[in-house]
């Protein structure tokens, strides 16, 4: 998506600090602590940061790791720390676990090694230990500490760490599903915002907003969450969550029952990513068989109670709980007979009793054809035999998945947008 422009920019930049890079390295004196090893190492992360915004995460990994490599310690901790996060995103996008994990464990030893060496621990110290308790998938403690951080960051007067913490505490409350403390946060983010004009940090924002709002049934705020964020990276030419947004308003579109509109979202998610993102990839490839098409006939999501028949369209099962579950039995089931005493011990958790359920079983039944069944035709979904009641097998039926595509697997449990 570079334009040119972009590009020839990007090049220029590069030949300069390659240049500066050979002319300060032709000058190092092996071991010595120098100043132009730190210029040289901020050269390449600032280098990097360009590339990773670019979605050109390759380059990226080069360069962070460029930049690693011209860090001493205690000096550069924190840009270590940066230059980790930065790694076991690329890594945990790239799906390349043995990397992810090794920078984990040296993100873990370093903040080991800072609480012993240093005797106070700054509002930095505290981000970034929430931030290892999140590769670790501790939410619980990570939300803790970014708590701690934020504290300390309002008493050291840092605006920037103010506006980290928020966001860290408004992500970890969704990993959580603590979705209303997450909008608390943001809530808090989005003012603060507006004195700080961090817009990578505000269209990401707006991204976790989206996610939220999927996570909640608010779909239509999920969309316009999802729209500003496309507009504020747009304005800071940040193409790496691109794809994500677009796979978030797909989702959106899913679970509005909104199929077209999903498909079309995906596919564009697809086309605008390149092979490095790998887990994106995989995301958008889980959406597209969970989501409904022109090749199934019934599509079934228990957890929205709605069921989308192909001819007839969405049909609300929320206060219809026996008839959705009697469909759920046989679908899961199809070409298996249940009979009167397995559907009493199944749907009523009962022995069968025919002066009970055998009006219960045929009211029931009838109830659920007349909403599922496509009208003036032959019976198409549920059919009656001499053993029973079954599902017909040659229907194309098609479950919803539980989790959505934000659940895959994620190598250090940290998006891509998240700040470092």
């Amino acid at each position: 998506m570079n334009t040119n422009n972009d590009s020839i920019s990007r090049e220029e930049m590069q030949e300069n600090f390659m240049a500066k890079t050979e002319a300060m390295e032709g000058a190092h004196v092996e071991g010595r602590d120098t100043e132009e090893d730190k210029i040289v190492g901020e050269g390449f992360y600032r280098l990097a940061k360009i590339y990773y915004d670019k979605a050109d995460l390759v380059s990226a990994e080069d360069y962070f790791l460029r930049a690693v490599d011209k860090t001493i310690y205690p000096r550069d901790m924190y840009a270590q720390f940066k230059c980790y996060g930065f790694l076991i995103r690329i890594y945990s996008e790239m799906m390349r676990e043995d990397e992810a994990a090794k920078y984990i464990s040296l993100a873990e030893e370093l903040v080991e090694k800072i609480q012993i060496d240093l005797g106070s621990l700054s509002s930095n110290y505290f981000y970034n230990v929430g931030m290892v308790f999140t590769y670790k998938g501790d939410f619980d403690q990570a939300l803790d500490n970014f708590k701690l951080s934020y504290q300390k960051a309002q008493k050291e007067n840092e605006p920037e760490l103010i506006a980290k913490g928020l966001y860290a505490m408004a992500n970890a409350s969704y990993s959580l599903e603590r979705y209303q403390d997450a909008k608390n946060y943001l809530a808090q983010l989005s003012e603060l915002l507006n004195i700080l004009k961090k817009g990578y940090l505000k269209g990401s924002m707006h991204m976790l907003y989206g996610n939220i709002f999927n996570a909640t049934g608010e779909y239509a705020m999920a969309n316009k969450a999802f729209d500003t964020a496309i507009k504020l990276l747009q304005q800071k030419n940040c193409w790496n969550l691109f794809g994500y947004i677009l796979l978030g308003k797909g989702i959106a579109a899913k679970k509005a029952g909104e199929f077209k509109d999903a498909l079309l979202f995906f596919r564009i998610a697809t086309n605008s990513k390149n092979d490095n993102f790998v887990r994106l990839n995989q995301m958008i490839i889980d959406q597209v068989e969970d989501v409904n098409d022109s090749s199934v006939d019934l599509y079934l999501d228990r957890h929205n109670r709605v069921i989308h028949e192909k001819s007839i369209g969405p049909i609300d099962f929320k206060h219809r709980f026996v008839l959705l579950e009697i469909l759920f039995l046989l679908a899961k089931n199809p070409g298996k007979y249940f009979s009167k005493d397995d559907l009493a011990k199944s749907i009523w958790k009962d022995e069968y009793n025919p002066l009970i359920h055998d009006k219960l079983i045929y009211t029931s039944i009838s109830r659920l054809r007349k909403l599922i069944e496509p009208k003036g035709g032959s019976r198409k979904y549920i059919l009656r035999g001499k053993d029973g009641y079954t599902f017909n097998p040659r229907v194309n039926a098609r479950f919803h998945k539980e989790e959505d595509g934000f659940s895959r697997k994620k190598f250090g449990n940290i998006e891509i947008n998240a700040p470092v």
